[in-house]
Order: C-alpha cells, then structure tokens, then sequence
C-alpha cells in the first residue's frame, strides 16, 4: 500500500511538468488535456488545484498571440487604413477635413497612396486647379498602371485643357486596359466633336447609348445634330430619351423648345406643361412657357411667368431680354430699355440683346445709339439679315443714303424672303431715292412670298398695302377678294329670284285649293 502511494505521488508531481509548457495547435492541447485525465487519478490532490495547474497554459498561449498581433501592426502600418474616412468625407463634400486626412495619409505612405492621391485631384479639378490635379491622376497611374480609371480622370483634364488629341490617345489605352464603356465612348464623342468630325462623334455617341442609356449624352447627340442643322433628327433623339426618362426635366424642355421654334404651339405648350408639374422651379420651361404666351400677345401672363422664373435665376440674360420685351410690347420703352440695358451688363456678346436695343432706340428717334448698337451687333453675327436692315434704317435717318442703300442691297442678298426687309426696303427706295421702278419689282417679289405665307403681321400688311396703292401696283388678295363678293352677289341675286317664283307659284296653289276659292264660285254661277 504504501508502495502505492509513492507511485501515485511520483504520477501527481511528474503531471504539471508536462503541461507547463505552452502549446499553440490543437494536437498538443489534446494531449494535455489526456494528461489531465491521469492526474485525476492522484488520491491525495483536490480538484481545484487540478483545475489551477491547467489554466496556466491557456492564458500564457493567449497572451502570446496578442503580444505577437500588436507587434505585427505596429511594424507593418496599412498603406490604405483611412481610405473609408476619407470617402466618407468626399462625399458629404467636406473638402477640407478630406484634405487634412489625406495629407496625413500621404506622408504616412510616402507618396504611395493611390485612393488619397485620386481624391486630392478631384477636389483640385472641382476647386479649377486642373494642372496640378493632372499631375496627380499621372501620378496614381504610376502606382498602379493597370487601373483604367485613372486614365479615364485624365482624359477628362485633357479635355478641359483643350488638348483633344492626347485625350483620345489616353482613352484608347484605357480601352485596351479595360474595355469600352459608355464613360470612354461619350468622351471620344466630345473630342471628335471639337476636333469638328461630325460623323465620328454622332458614332461614338451613338454607341454610347448603345452600352448604356444616360441623360448626358441624349442631351449631347441633341445638341450636336442641332449645331449642323438637323431638327427632325435632334427631335427623334430626345423622343427616345423621354420615352426611358419621361420624367426627365431637362429632356421635356429642350423638346418642348424645338417644337416652340418650328410652331407647333400645341405640342410645345404640353411638354412645357409637364416639365413644370415635375419642377415648378425650372428656369427654363419657365422662360419657354413665358416666351410662348408672349408669341400671342399676352403680355401680362408672360410677366408673372417671368416674375417667378427671376426668383430662382435673377442673373440670366434671355430672361431680362424677354421681359424687356415684353415692356416693348406694353409700349413701356422706357423700361424694356432699362431691361435690356442690364442683359447686356450680364451677357455683352449676345448680338440679339444687341439687336432688341438697336430696335428700341430706333423706335425712340435715337438713330445714333441704335446705328453703334447695330454696327456691334454686326461684328458679332454678320450673315443676319435684320442687322444690315436697322443699320440701313438708321443710316437713312442719320441722312446717309448712300450707305443706307448698301446697306439695304446686303440685307437683300442675305434675307431675301425676309417681309420686314422687302417692305422696309421698297418704301426706301419709293420715299427717298425715288425709284418706283425698282420699289415695284421688289413689292411684286413680297406679292408672291405673300401666297405661300399669309401670315404676316398687321403692320407690313399695312404698310405694304400703303405702297401699293402710292406705286398704283394692284393687290391679287383685294382683287380676288372683289371678284369673290361680285360671284358671291350674283348668286344671292339668282337665289332670291328663284326664291321669288316659287313663293308666287305656291301662293297660287293654295288660293286654288281653299274651300271658299274662286273655281267653287265660277261653279255655283253654272248651276244657276
């Protein structure tokens, strides 16, 4: 017995040297804990020191772990541990703690930091810095040459720099990194745009709404059939940019201005309408809406459609322009002068400001601020018709006649369909220079434009009937009109004899057929 409990003891002291030391994988825990199965055999030891003896091994190995990690971290700082803190701060647009954490992260790195480098040249490029903000998109693109959208970031400074060519080149090897998007196609299309190639940028735009449909470049491909003249085909666009965005603000009213512009008032007025419901607020279908009542002469509902296009966009001169005439309108000249004095201030390269002014002081008697007004706007837009035409007016009023008529020949060659210009024209040639031969040619050329278009204003058409009857020229609309009545009066007259006879025929017939009439009279007297 005793020898037993030596060996016993011998067993219980031989156990903890056994799990004293540390152990990291699961086999060797396994093996202690076999160990602790044995030394719960030893009589003379308590449970509670077998328990101590084997939560030794486990705090140490724990503790061993923990120590390791924070030397890992400390040794080995992340390149790219602020990066969430720094697009949450881009994003809600607070621009300067997003700098101060990106300086951070830069000096941290080195340099090396590609998100931080990225950031920093977006808000260079919002800030209009967009040299330096190259800079640092090159930059990230030599940390890491295989991400295409750094040089898709380059690309559009090269665009906003004016250098078209080297955006393409970058653009095509992004494409060969990355593929084409609609980003990349869209882009090429504003390159080939200003490099003036028509048929590749209507391409390259195109395909982009082919990969993928955007607001931008419905817009865009609009607009570029718009610059060459091609109406139906800029409609046809933004119909098929309304028909996936029929929600769309600014589509509806681009639309809805071409269909104002080529008269179609009914169309116009219903897009208009509902580009309001969706923003009560837009400055532009606003001033669409203002400019389409303003076409039928209401004055005053235009001016409150104004009054609250002005809240929200006070510094816009088409706005002050068409108010201003809209006062021309009311006859308030004093006013629309006022008016257009302050769209010029805001946009002074705008040559129908500067036609509207040269029009107002004409209609003052100020022939010399309405001939400088004129001459300007000429420098500015020299195939305009209706320019030469007030120059010439104004020349002919300051008693340059010479010069008035050049002037008048030149708007003739320009605008030769132009009504204004012909009947202004022939009452020169008629009052001034006093050559009826030639104001009779030019009041027959308005007689025939006058067939195709009858829709003129009241004014030339008073105007041009005043000339025609001082040439002794006669008007084809009066005499139809004449021979119209005299064909008209021959056929009232016919009816009213017809009229007359059956009237007489059928009072005679009833006379025949009353019961008291004069055949039963002439009867009675037979029988008598």
């Amino acid at each position: 017995m005793l020898a037993q409990t030596s060996t016993g003891l011998t067993q219980a002291q031989s156990a903890p040297q056994v799990l004293v030391k540390p152990k990291h994988d699961q086999g060797d825990v396994g093996t202690v804990q076999a160990s602790q199965s044995v030394v719960t055999k030893a009589p003379n030891q308590s449970i509670r020191e077998i328990s101590h003896i084997s939560e030794k091994p486990k705090v140490s190995a724990i503790s061993a772990r923990r120590n390791t990690s924070r030397r890992k971290g400390t040794a080995f700082p992340a390149l790219e541990r602020r990066n969430w803190l720094i697009h949450m701060h881009y994003v809600r647009k607070d621009y300067a703690r997003c700098r101060d954490l990106i300086e951070e992260q830069i000096k941290e790195t080195k340099n090396r930091c590609e998100y931080a480098l990225y950031v920093k040249a977006m808000i260079l490029r919002v800030d209009g810095d967009i040299q330096q903000s190259l800079k640092l998109f090159q930059r990230c693109h030599q940390i890491n040459q295989s991400n295409p959208e750094n040089l898709k970031q380059i690309g559009k400074n090269l665009i906003l720099l004016g250098r078209h060519k080297s955006a393409i080149e970058c653009y095509k090897t992004a494409i060969d990194l990355g593929g084409k998007d609609w980003q990349i196609c869209q882009s090429l299309g504003i390159c080939a745009q200003f490099l003036k190639d028509y048929k590749q940028a209507e391409a390259h735009l195109s395909e982009a709404l082919t990969l993928s449909r955007h607001v931008i470049t419905y817009q865009l491909l609009s607009n570029l059939h718009l610059d060459h003249g091609e109406v139906a085909s800029a409609k046809h666009v933004l119909e098929k940019g309304i028909h996936h965005y029929g929600e769309n603000v600014e589509l509806l009213t681009s639309l809805g201005v071409l269909y104002l512009q080529a008269g179609d008032f009914h169309r116009a007025f219903e897009l208009l309408g509902k580009s309001l419901t969706y923003d009560p607020e837009n400055y532009k279908a606003i001033l669409a809406a203002g400019s389409l009542m303003q076409q039928h002469g209401d004055f005053d509902v235009a001016l409150s459609k104004y009054r609250a296009a002005a809240q929200s966009c006070p510094e816009s001169s088409s706005l002050w322009n068409n108010i201003a005439m809209c006062f021309f309108g009311k006859k308030k000249l004093v006013a629309a002068i006022s008016c257009l004095k302050r769209a010029h201030y805001l946009s002074p390269f705008d040559w129908r400001i500067l036609y509207n002014l040269s029009l107002l002081h004409l209609t003052m008697q100020q022939f010399a601020s309405s001939f400088q007004f004129a001459s300007s706007a000429l420098t500015l837009k020299r195939e305009h018709g209706g320019l030469y035409m007030l120059l010439a007016i104004s020349l002919a009023y300051l008693g340059q006649q010479n010069n008035a008529n050049q002037a008048f020949q030149q708007a003739l060659t320009l605008s030769g369909d132009d009504p204004h210009v012909l009947v202004n024209f022939a009452s020169f040639l008629h009052h001034t220079l006093a050559d009826s031969q030639q104001a009779s040619q030019i009041l027959s050329r308005f007689k025939k434009i006058k067939k195709d278009s009858p829709n003129f204003d009241k004014e030339v058409l008073d105007a041009s009937k005043k000339l025609m009857v001082a040439l002794n020229i006669a008007d084809d609309a009066e005499l139809g009109k004449k021979s119209s009545e005299t064909t008209t009066d021959k056929k009232k007259k016919r009816k009213e004899k017809r009229d007359s006879t059956t009237r007489k025929s059928e009072s005679k017939s009833e006379e025949r057929n009353l019961p008291g009439g004069k055949e039963e009279e002439n009867a009675e007297e037979k029988r008598d």
